[in-house]
């Protein structure tokens, strides 16, 4: 394939830094790194190697691709014995936790982390040098943890203890709840969960003697717990939860080094049972790294670490037998919405066109009524949810896309043969009306929504408390439906074009008729029937009002789409995301922290999305004509954004962030949407423009 080669937003190649990010165990918690395994499962920590939330832990599986995740090894610790002269030993405790009673710092002792295929982790205790590296097996739940250890002069004795746990995604249990049924043999630990007999959790080494916590002596210095408790999570107790964990860890493994002995091993914990050499398994992620970056459209290292960081949420369905985009990590799974709009960027800008087909397949085979499936639940046992009015309106603009990255006649022929006649059943029910009130009205605006309906990305609700409520005609859903109408006029045989094309200037007239608020120079953000049942226009000052401008297919005249632009700009715009009110409303909340129902109640009344920073910097070019100025000034605006990726989440763009001095990451530290249109705006309306 041929590629061009740019330089433009100069970054590193991979993720890298030294002691001077965790001078305290405060500062190494603020970055975590994640790997995944393309089936739901991932592994992911900080960079000083401790919890910081009760979604950590180094194996989350995936029982059912990709629903039904348990965790079941929470951590690896490490501790190393020297001899000394007097025959006693000198401990040096690697292990990082917060514990109710102390914290562990054993990140003093870390001289370096990188993070390129996996995370890489760099102790040096005077003259021993270890290094560990975790890697996930693509497909597999299972997780390798490797370590080289160079040994100084002094006789040593390396000590691991696994963490098990076996506990639904997020949960938090006592020792109580960990029982299980445990084997040994020369080189594996075999666990099955009490309360789960279906389960086997393997624990594999390649060296040294797994040894029983109850086998040391009683005047021994070693650990003799069968249980770690009293964890803490600190991410957690910022959102106001403050209970503590608990991990089982009933076994050490013990590696013995002899003066200046250097030796490579690993351990390997898996729910599969299947053999793996864990060098192997890092070589492999290495591999499917270069893979994806020869798949790219252009040589440039931005967009060779965003492709990386895309690949983790694209995931196979097995109910499908798909892909399918998880939402965020660590919590979400598939959203329909979600996948849509971080479609284009994940899928065809990387140029994974065989994946964009099986998403938009896996999607295809869920419609019902009209409605693509807003969620799909956490387990296997439960169906998906409907609640949404723009997912289906999304998977139009993701189609359109598709077909504008590969056009070729066996793109064309998919979308004719398999995707064409659920476009047509989408526009057939919202034309004559289907759920949650969803329905053109006689302006031919789509509206939708009553009492405590939540269907536009909006969603919150708390019991009877609907934070947004956003009933009737919604900006962006009109222009979703505008552009939905002119996907159907260009990909239709002619003899269906015409109808779709006098639909779509219906549309038109009504919105421009109604939608332009005259007095503050952008649109009414929904437009809804009051008490009395006269239509009028809410003029919340909102992100939404930016995908009228930043569509393929658009009704407003030039002029008003420039005063948008500058009112988002001047009020909505910061550097890490789009804020989801105007700080002048009176209803504006700076912040996005504190327990659930302080967040909620922010969520969409300021907090900054960094996904919405996509359709923002689309519209600010196109209305700048991509003027070569237009587009320095809006790599500026991005680079805050492209800064954050080697924070919070390393290579992730969080979901959001403060509405004021927005610098922390909230909410999921890694979102489809967020990286999916990061990607989108810089191959779209950056790379493409300068070629």
């Amino acid at each position: 394939m041929q590629t061009t080669k740019h330089n433009r937003i100069p970054v590193q190649p991979y993720y890298t830094y030294g002691k001077s990010m965790w001078r305290s165990y405060l500062e190494g918690i603020e970055r975590e790194w994640i790997i995944t395994n393309g089936i739901g499962g991932y592994a992911n920590l900080t960079v000083i190697g401790s919890n910081s939330r009760s979604f950590s832990g180094l194996l989350t599986t995936s029982f059912n691709p990709p629903t039904d995740r348990f965790t079941v090894l929470g951590n690896i610790t490490e501790c190393v014995y020297f001899e000394s002269s007097d025959e006693t030993y000198d401990v040096v405790d690697l292990s990082t936790n917060h514990l109710i009673d102390e914290t562990v710092q054993g990140q003093k002792y870390l001289s370096h982390f990188d993070y390129d295929s996996y995370p890489s982790f760099t102790y040096q205790i005077q003259d021993c040098i270890i290094t560990k590296k975790i890697g996930m097996a693509y497909g597999e739940n299972a997780t390798c943890i490797c370590y080289t250890i160079k040994n100084g002069a002094r006789p040593a004795t390396f000590c691991a203890t696994p963490q098990f746990t076996y506990k639904p995604l997020g949960n938090l249990v006592n020792p109580s709840d960990l029982q299980f049924s445990i084997a040994k043999e020369t080189s594996r630990l075999t666990l099955i969960p009490k309360n789960s007999s279906d389960t086997t959790i393997y624990f594999d080494v390649s060296e040294g003697s797994l040894t029983s916590r109850n086998s040391y002596p009683s005047n021994t210095n070693r650990n003799k717990s069968e249980y770690q408790v009293g964890i803490l999570y600190d991410l957690d107790i910022r959102n106001g939860l403050n209970v503590a964990d608990s991990f089982y860890t009933p076994y050490d493994l013990l590696v013995e080094l002899k003066p200046y002995e250097t030796k490579s091993f690993y351990c390997i914990c898996s729910t599969t049972g299947n053999t793996y050499n864990g060098f192997e398994v890092l070589e492999q992620m290495d591999q499917r790294k270069l893979e994806l970056e020869k798949k790219l459209p252009y040589d440039d290292a931005l967009l060779k670490r965003l492709s990386y960081s895309a690949d983790a949420f694209i995931v196979h369905r097995k109910s499908t037998n798909c892909k399918t985009v998880l939402a965020g990590y660590p919590w979400f799974l598939d959203w329909g919405r979600d996948t849509m709009i971080a479609f284009t960027g994940l899928t065809l800008c990387t140029h994974r066109f065989e994946e964009a087909e099986s998403i938009l397949l896996s999607f295809a085979k869920y419609v019902n009524k009209g409605l693509l499936p807003n969620v799909f639940p956490d387990t296997s046992n439960d169906q998906p949810q409907y609640n949404t009015i723009d997912a289906s309106l999304w998977y139009f603009y993701a189609v359109y896309e598709y077909l504008q990255y590969n056009n070729t006649k066996q793109a064309k022929e998919f979308i004719t043969d398999h995707i064409y006649p659920v476009l047509e059943q989408i526009i057939e029910y919202y034309s004559k009306g289907t759920d949650f009130s969803i329905h053109v009205d006689e302006d031919h605006l789509l509206s939708g929504g009553s009492d405590l309906d939540q269907i536009t990305w909006m969603d919150v609700r708390v019991g009877e408390w609907v934070v947004t409520p956003r009933h009737g005609k919604p900006v962006e859903i009109n222009a979703l439906w505008y552009n939905a109408l002119k996907v159907m006029e260009f990909i239709s045989p002619e003899d269906k074009k015409k109808q779709y094309r006098e639909n779509a200037t219906s549309v038109k007239e009504s919105f421009i008729a109604k939608f332009w608020n005259e007095s503050e120079d952008c649109l009414y953000d929904v437009i809804s029937k009051n008490k009395d049942g006269i239509e009028e226009g809410d003029p919340s000052v909102r992100p939404n009002q930016l995908v009228a401008v930043s569509l393929p297919f658009t009704m407003l005249e030039s002029e008003q789409e420039a005063k948008i632009v500058k009112k988002a700009l001047a009020t909505l715009y910061t550097p890490l995301g789009i804020r989801s009110l105007s700080p002048e409303s009176s209803e504006y909340h700076s912040k996005y922290i504190g327990k659930l129902h302080d967040r909620d109640a922010a969520y969409h009344m300021g907090t900054s999305w960094g996904y919405v920073t996509g359709p923002f910097m689309t519209a600010y070019l196109k209305v700048n004509n991509y003027s070569k100025d237009a587009i320095e000034t809006a790599k500026q605006l991005l680079l805050p954004l492209i800064d954050h990726l080697s924070d919070g989440c390393l290579g992730g763009v969080a979901e959001v962030f403060d509405g004021d001095f927005p610098c922390t990451s909230r909410g999921c530290y890694t979102q489809a949407w967020s990286v999916g249109e990061l990607i989108r705006v810089y191959v779209e309306d950056i790379l493409a423009h300068e070629a």
